[in-house]
């Protein structure tokens, strides 16, 4: 299965009323629960078998994000490994205060082994960034939050 059908998957039943969800075909098997819960287990093609469970984000990050009404939040595209630079030892793509443009990289997420990046979708300043280099984000999280 790939990414994009994944993708669809978990759009549709975070737009449900459905408290779990799951699939399993001849050598892949994904399993959703109540929107904060993602288990991925089995092959793709010729990548290596993974399991990913994501985090329940925590109640204070939660309230921070809710007060911070100002901006605009880009939000992870996709579930998988936040890096915030091209390579190991290189400058990060934005930091705070950092002016971005719609369309500029602001990061990559790899997930199944490709590397998708992450753009900004509007113009501004970098306010804050909610993600650390090589953390497992879900779809949906806030990466960064341009004003």
């Amino acid at each position: 299965m790939d990414i994009e059908k994944i993708l669809k998957i978990m759009d549709r039943f975070d737009n449900s009323n459905m408290t779990s969800f799951c699939l399993e075909e001849e050598d892949f098997s994904l399993t959703l629960e109540s929107k904060k819960k993602v288990v991925v287990e089995g092959t793709v093609g010729n990548i290596v078998p993974a399991t990913a469970v994501l985090p329940v984000q925590n109640q204070a990050q939660e309230d921070q994000k809710a007060t911070s009404n100002e901006g605009t939040d880009i939000k992870s595209p996709l579930v998988g490994t936040f890096y915030a630079a091209k390579a190991e030892g290189e400058k990060p793509f934005v930091s705070v205060g950092d002016r971005v443009v719609k369309g500029q990289t602001i990061g990559i997420i790899e997930a199944m082994k490709l590397m998708n990046e992450v753009e900004a979708e509007v113009d501004g300043v970098v306010a804050e960034i909610y993600v650390e280099n090589e953390q497992l984000v879900e779809y949906g999280q806030p990466l960064i939050r341009v004003v």
